[in-house]
């Protein structure tokens, strides 16, 4: 056996105690690991609103490290001229159940400082958040620039994250959410479990952002609309023909619309509710129940009428409108004998 060296501080095999030197030198260790959030936290930070190379030194002729995109935080080290030394985290913005973003991949290094916004720049919550509304209509285009939606959403998320008493905030992680749900919700629709009938079958949208701008903007039609999207996880796959899934969707939308009237989603709630009544005039007819038949079609002409008066000049007023003249013509809104 090799034998241990007594003079260096070591813990000797049958010592009780940590010498004096190993015992300061855990001290040290625990310190930087309880710091090192709150020194995060202080840091200057920022991101790019344009794609840059990450180089190891603040030279274009530097071995490059890597290429950092838009929307990605940084923190900031130093500058040098034209030069900004970074720490570039390299992940999908993403919020865990108790709040704290999940470790991500970083890289150090130097990139060029013309695309930088950081969080002390006048404006920055508006450049940010333009870039994020330029990155989103990129992704809408047909032979838009790769990669665009997530940009987007990881923008919208630094206009919360840098810049929170921002009044940009609130949307800003309201979009961010919605275009990581409609990511999912999209993913999600592929899967063979999609066409299952009870909700709790199907996979389900990841609700964390959608729930977390509920809690941060709550009383704002931020939080409204994103109340309307966790219905989504609510809503039967295939409704197979029965009437058990039409009537709990419409007795959800109903209830949202009621409890968010001020809601800019409340309109399409009640129409989604009236549609549903609509659907279950025929499929009762179906289960030889004419009596809960024409109840439903009485909701359903109640809740679109509601809808008129109240929305008049809302797209979904016209909807409804449409929706009165096929109930009252006895034309089908659901199964074989539509249009």
């Amino acid at each position: 056996m090799i034998p241990l060296h007594q003079g260096g501080g070591g813990v000797l095999p049958n010592s009780k105690f940590p010498s004096r030197e190993t015992s300061l030198i855990f001290a040290v260790l625990i310190a930087i690991a309880l710091l090192a959030p709150f020194a995060r936290a202080q840091a200057l930070r920022g991101t790019l609103v344009h794609e840059e190379t990450l180089h190891v030194a603040p030279s274009a002729d530097a071995a490059k490290l890597s290429q950092v995109d838009r929307g990605h935080e940084l923190i900031i080290i130093d500058s040098s001229r034209d030069w900004t030394h970074v720490q570039a985290i390299m992940m999908e913005p993403r919020r865990e159940r108790d709040d704290e973003e999940t470790e991500a991949k970083t890289v150090s290094g130097w990139l060029l400082s013309k695309g930088v916004v950081i969080s002390t720049n006048p404006d920055g919550d508006k450049i940010v958040f333009g870039e994020a509304r330029d990155s989103e209509d990129e992704a809408s285009r047909r032979r838009g620039r790769r990669e665009a939606a997530k940009e987007a959403m990881r923008l919208y998320y630094r206009v919360y994250d840098l810049f929170p008493n921002s009044p940009l905030a609130g949307e800003g992680l309201y979009r961010a959410a919605d275009i990581r749900w409609q990511i999912e919700k999209s993913d999600v629709a592929t899967r063979p479990s999609a066409r299952e009938k009870d909700p709790y079958m199907r996979g389900q949208i990841d609700d964390e952002w959608m729930k977390l701008v509920m809690k941060k903007f709550p009383g704002t039609k931020w939080a409204d609309l994103a109340a309307f999207h966790l219905i989504d996880n609510k809503l039967c796959g295939d409704w197979q023909g029965a009437s058990k899934c039409p009537e709990k969707e419409s007795d959800i939308y109903e209830k949202y619309a009621s409890e968010h009237p001020q809601s800019p989603a409340a309109p399409e709630a009640l129409y989604d509710a009236a549609w549903r009544r609509s659907a279950l005039v025929e499929i009762y007819k179906t289960e030889a129940n004419q009596k809960k038949s024409e109840e439903s079609k009485n909701r359903a002409l109640g809740l679109a009428q509601k809808i008129v008066s109240q929305y008049g000049s809302s797209d979904w007023a016209l909807r409804a409108q449409r929706l009165i003249f096929y109930i009252q013509q006895a034309i089908p809104t659901y199964g074989n004998a539509t249009d």
